[in-house]
């Protein structure tokens, strides 16, 4: 029910947005504005806040736990992006849409706010891991999916964004005890807030520069989508339940599993894709977004 209730939150913020922007109070260069705070400020700052501001105590085996597990996990997202193009018949020219749509979930915008509202700011700390392998997964697997060709060069400066410093810092923070001010804490605490409620509106903004009715009428992404919001989760959930005993970490693991396509493919596509492909990779991530609203509450009650 907690979880129920904290999507319907999350839905009123993406409606606030899609309302703004339909106005015309909110528009697509306001909308970057505020992915930027979200980016560079709010998320890095939710994540440091868990440890600073958190109450309860995570052992360093499930911190290794944690990190094999989100090796396990992301790798087998990117084995199923190679698959999925093959499963669901996608022409030539848009298989590295799906391959992206299919490897990376949205962790970030999606995940970390949902985390933080059903288990806790210590349960953030686990979602860092993920983050920073996500991180190197995307600028390096991600770009090369885009291009649509060989790795190339990694772009290790961007690897090494605010994302992934502030995850490193957390567990730093964490794993050596160190005292932080209260000025330090109170301001975590209060940029973490921006989060949720301009993460939402972003994908609100974005949502309205799209046909929503079309989006449901393209069979092959309703299927797509469907597959990889409830079925997959559902499938591969029972094995890790089976396998983690800690209850937090397995939520953590089930909404990283189960959260729509990272707002980031649509980005990278846009890019270093195609025209084409950048307008179907944004439509992915618009319906899963819409759909995950249901398909969350759906997949915890399932498989908990």
């Amino acid at each position: 029910m907690l979880l129920l209730q904290q999507m319907i939150v999350l839905f009123i913020y993406i409606v606030i947005g899609y309302a703004a922007a339909k106005r015309e109070i909110m528009n697509e260069e306001f909308s970057k504005k505020l992915s930027w705070i979200v980016v560079n400020v709010a998320n890095p700052a939710l994540t440091v806040s868990a440890v600073v501001n958190g109450d309860g105590t995570i052992q360093g085996k499930d911190l290794l736990l944690t990190t094999e597990i989100a090796v396990v996990i992301l790798g087998g997202m990117v084995l199923l992006s190679l698959a999925a193009p093959v499963l669901f018949r996608v022409e030539k020219k848009e298989r590295n849409a799906y391959r992206l749509l299919s490897a990376f979930n949205n962790i970030g915008f999606m995940g970390f706010p949902v985390i933080a509202a059903v288990y806790g700011q210590e349960a953030l700390l686990y979602a860092a891991i993920f983050s920073m392998l996500f991180n190197v997964l995307m600028y390096t697997y991600g770009i090369q999916t885009a291009q649509g060709q060989g790795m190339g060069k990694i772009q290790w400066i961007k690897i090494l964004n605010i994302g992934v410093i502030s995850s490193i810092l957390a567990i730093v923070i964490y794993l050596f005890d160190i005292p932080t001010p209260p000025f330090f804490d109170t301001t975590m605490s209060g940029l973490s807030g921006l989060t949720a409620p301009l993460s939402m509106m972003v994908i609100g903004i974005s949502l309205a520069g799209i046909r929503i009715k079309e989006l449901f009428l393209d069979v092959r992404l309703l299927l797509y989508s469907m597959t990889k919001l409830l079925l997959l989760p559902i499938l591969i959930m029972p094995v890790i339940n089976g396998v983690i005993e800690n209850e937090m970490l397995c939520g953590v693991c089930m909404i990283m599993i189960a959260t729509p396509a990272a707002s980031m493919n649509a980005m990278l596509m846009q890019q270093y894709g195609g025209s084409e492909e950048a307008e179907l990779t944004a439509k992915g991530v618009a319906l899963t977004t819409l759909l995950s609203v249901v398909t969350i509450p759906i997949v915890s009650a399932i498989v908990f």
